[in-house]
């Protein structure tokens, strides 16, 4: 199906929710790690197809050391997200402090081919009972 031509930016109809919880089972007890999962749900309410052809990370922990994370599609696929359906996924990731962000973006594509980027508003990862 070919992308109408709107005046709205087809990102602003892309909607990302994140869900996080804290791994300590994927670390050994002695680590001075921290293992958090993220689930994450794209939801498309443009009236056309999207495809999520790549990803970029800030990932922040709470000394403000910065890791960078980019790469193509998600948990190596590049999913067409459908007019009115979502794509979920869990991740992960291993941070240095008990507390810390994530933000980034998706690269996304019509069939026409026009791209743009969705942002994913930073979100936390902490330890449970940690910040109330």
């Amino acid at each position: 199906m070919t992308a109408p031509k709107t005046e709205h930016n087809p990102a602003d109809l892309v909607t990302v929710r994140v869900v996080t919880r804290h791994l300590p089972e994927h670390l050994p007890s002695d680590s001075d790690k921290y293992a958090f999962a993220y689930q994450i749900t794209v939801v498309n309410h443009n009236s056309f197809a999207v495809k999520l052809t790549h990803r970029y990370w800030l990932v922040t922990d709470a000394n403000g050391k910065e890791t960078e994370v980019s790469g193509e599609g998600v948990v190596g696929k590049q999913p067409t997200i459908e007019p009115g359906d979502s794509f979920q996924y869990t991740s992960g990731s291993v941070i240095d402090t008990e507390v810390g962000t994530m933000q980034g973006y998706y690269d996304m594509k019509t069939a026409d081919g026009d791209v743009f980027k969705v942002p994913i508003e930073p979100f936390r990862l902490a330890l449970p009972n940690i910040i109330n």
